[in-house]
């Protein structure tokens, strides 16, 4: 119940109290004074009759003592008027029983009101001659009364309900800003640091609100501080600290969502052959003069082909390499050309002749990256045959499968359902070392009992939107598991961006999660990248599967994919590190200072932090230090 509905039951509560008593009081009053004048009213009345009739008691038979006495019986206030002589013999006798019926007879039992009775003895002369009784009726005592209480109910209820109204607007206007405080309360839980614009004038509320606001502020401030933090800890885990390019471990990362992806693109092998002959000859801050240049050269070249996503990277001293996510043949020639031309503009200031080779790969998606790394390592041996600072382009055209075969496998892979689900890598909570979430995945074996790669196979399935009939089983599976093992565990399912703008499965799933127990137990696994290229559906997506009562756990976190302000606005259950941040933290300051930044963010945000494959057991209990919720092994 509402604090304005306690309050008005409360305060009606208090008034119908006060109203009682106070009635009762005043009904008593009224019966008693009623009472009292109609005795004063009986006695009156016997003593002037009394007075009216002495001159006629000497003949008891007189007609006019009837008269006088019917004359003021007549007047209907009384129930019994009753002369009697000296013996007291009943001369006249008159009553009246008239009984009002506008008074219920529930009234009267409840207020009884004694009969007003007096009495005048008559004298003839000096003799006593008589004695006149008088009793009024009380039916008009109860007649006023029954008026009065009406009157004061209908004046009460009436005063009572403009009182509850009056009392419903004071009080909702009161306690309005509360309402306020409340909705702040849940956004700054949901990650939005709004602040109360209009403040209330009452002094406590007001107080509240004004609280409420700093804290928003400061809760806003943290969050913020941590945010810059990540990006300088980003920058410096991701970075090349001399060149300020990507690292390895981003390439690596890269290009495993180019396969994911099922994306098309070229891969560009930069060695810097002669860089041995130039330390021989220059000194350190010079070769490092040489790298930061040729470096900003990469960078500019990228800028350039900015539409086509062309990212530079640092490998080794003197490897580095460009992706270009949509090239076409035509394109990377003109890139490579425009590499070739920088690099011969170096080597003319460096005076040498020959400074560096580029192998140029293709990157067909129903391979793997090692294939495509091979065949760029390739071309760049057959630059060097060229001469010098020369490029080779090879395009991987050898594919394990062609299409049609692929298309043929997944078809009848997906339609018979002959491929295996498993749950593998369990997340054990760290602190009691109970599993958290078990993953669901699927293993398929060709007609000759191979293993098939299961990134071709997604690409494949997502291509000709089998991915979702597969997310549905899966789905499905890890659903019945649940109920049939009676698991106390939640389990983690990965669905495609295809599978989760269909609007047929999100109806498919309303039917399987809306009155289901297991939902609570079901996580939606996503991968970092995924949600960056297509914010704003899984955004949606997200917000959808909470109706219903799922988590959400995002995948492969790292700061150069997505911002903690995405984080916070998305809100996932979940946030799971990459491998190359959850592994080799040992003397790696910067790791660990980032592991525990993003900790303390997650913990602000009401989110947990998973670590994964972790390899060493010392990393395992460094983990565990930094506060990370659970780890696979």
């Amino acid at each position: 119940m509402s604090l304005s509905k306690q309050l008005l039951l409360l305060i009606s509560l208090i008034f119908l109290v006060i109203f009682s008593i106070n009635f009762a009081l005043s009904l008593n009053k009224i019966k008693s004074y009623l009472e009292i004048e109609a005795q004063v009213h009986a006695q009156d009345t016997a003593t002037s009759l009394g007075l009216s009739l002495s001159p006629y008691m000497t003949n008891e038979s007189d007609p006019i003592l009837e008269t006088m006495i019917n004359a003021i019986f007549d007047m209907g206030y009384y129930r019994e008027i009753k002369l009697v002589n000296v013996d007291n013999k009943t001369l006249i006798k008159v009553t009246n029983d008239r009984v009002f019926t506008e008074v219920p007879q529930w009234f009267v039992e409840w207020l009884p009101m004694q009969t007003a009775t007096a009495s005048s003895e008559i004298s003839s002369g000096w003799m006593l001659s008589g004695t006149i009784f008088v009793s009024t009726n009380p039916g008009f005592g109860y007649l006023k009364l029954y008026q009065l209480a009406q009157s004061a109910m209908t004046f009460t209820l009436i005063t009572f309900v403009g009182a509850v109204l009056l009392l419903f607007l004071i009080l909702r206007f009161v306690l309005s800003p509360l309402k306020n405080i409340n909705a702040l309360a849940l956004s700054i839980a949901k990650g939005q640091f709004k602040t109360i614009e209009n403040i209330p004038w009452t002094t406590e509320v007001k107080n509240v609100a004004l609280s409420m606001n700093l804290m928003s502020k400061k809760i806003e401030g943290v969050i913020n501080n941590l945010n810059h933090k990540l990006d300088g800890l980003g920058k410096k885990l991701h970075n090349d600290e001399l060149t300020g390019l990507l690292k390895k471990s981003c390439f690596e990362s890269d290009m495993k969502q180019l396969f994911l992806n099922n994306t098309e693109a070229y891969v560009f092998i930069i060695k810097i052959d002669s860089l041995t002959k130039l330390t021989k000859e220059y000194s350190d801050d010079r070769v490092d003069a040489f790298l930061k240049t040729f470096a900003q050269s990469l960078q500019d070249i990228a800028a350039h082909y900015q539409s086509h996503q062309v990212t530079p990277y640092r490998l080794l001293g003197s490897e580095f390499a460009l992706l270009g996510r949509t090239l076409n043949r035509n394109q990377a020639e003109h890139l490579a050309q425009s590499l070739i031309d920088s690099l011969t503009e170096l080597a003319e200031e460096y005076e040498h002749t020959d400074i560096a080779h580029i192998g140029i790969s293709s990157i067909n998606p129903l391979g793997t990256p090692a294939i495509s790394l091979a065949s760029a390592n390739e071309a760049f041996e057959q630059a060097q045959l060229i001469g010098a600072n020369s490029y080779y382009i090879k395009e991987d055209s050898i594919y394990a499968k062609d299409i049609g075969e692929w298309k043929n496998l997944v078809f009848d892979v997906i339609d018979n359902r002959s491929y295996e689900i498993s749950y593998c890598e369990p997340i054990k909570d760290l602190r009691n070392e109970q599993v958290l979430i078990e993953e669901a995945s699927f293993h398929v074996l060709d007609s000759e009992g191979n293993p098939v790669p299961i990134a071709p196979f997604v690409a494949i399935a997502e291509k000709f939107t089998k991915i979702i009939e597969l997310d549905r089983d899966i789905i499905r599976h890890a659903l019945d598991c649940i109920d049939a093992q009676h698991l106390q565990h939640a389990i983690a399912v990965n669905v495609s961006t295809r599978t989760i703008k269909n609007a047929e499965f999100r109806t498919w799933l309303v039917e399987q999660l809306k009155y289901r127990p297991a939902a609570k137990q079901l996580i939606f696994n996503i991968a970092t990248y995924a949600v960056s290229k297509d914010f704003d559906a899984y955004r949606e997506f997200f917000r959808f599967t909470r109706t219903l009562g799922a988590e959400i756990m995002i995948k492969r976190f790292e700061p150069q994919t997505m911002k903690l302000e995405h984080i916070k606005d998305l809100r996932p259950d979940y946030i799971r590190l990459t491998r190359e941040l959850s592994n080799n933290l040992t003397d790696h300051e910067a790791k660990t200072d980032f592991i525990e930044t993003i900790v303390q963010a997650a913990k602000l945000l009401d989110i947990k932090v998973i670590a994964e494959n972790v390899k060493s057991d010392k990393d395992y209990a460094t983990l565990r230090d930094l506060g990370i919720d659970g780890a696979s092994r």
